[in-house]
């Protein structure tokens, strides 16, 4: 009884219901304006000034970040496996950090 219910729903999804419904959908968007991203004249200079400063303030913090992840497992060697433990814990998440700044741009234009 079950596969009877489940062939008339699919012929009704094919025949005339569900993807006729998205094929006009599609038709009907095809109509809609998508004009690309443009920033107004004058503001590409400074907003990609802007943009270049934030991605090196990202990236000398992750050198930080590093450092102090390494001086932290460094100094907990010694009688603090917890301080070393936090220390390399928090390596995964400045290299994670890192790698969304890089892939930041493509992640945005898949959008645009």
């Amino acid at each position: 009884m079950s596969a009877i219910f489940i062939h008339a729903v699919a012929v009704h999804a094919i025949a005339g219901g569900h993807f006729t419904a998205v094929r006009a959908w599609h038709q009907a968007a095809m109509g809609v304006p998508n004009p690309p991203a443009q920033l107004p004249k004058g503001l590409a200079g400074p907003i990609n000034t802007i943009l270049g400063w934030g991605k090196g303030i990202v990236l000398a913090s992750g050198v930080a970040g590093l450092l102090i992840c390494g001086g932290k497992m460094t100094i907990g060697h010694r009688n603090r496996a917890t301080f070393a433990a936090d220390g390399a814990t928090g390596i995964p998440w400045v290299l994670a950090g890192l790698s969304l700044v890089a892939v930041s741009a493509g992640i945005v234009g898949v959008f645009l």
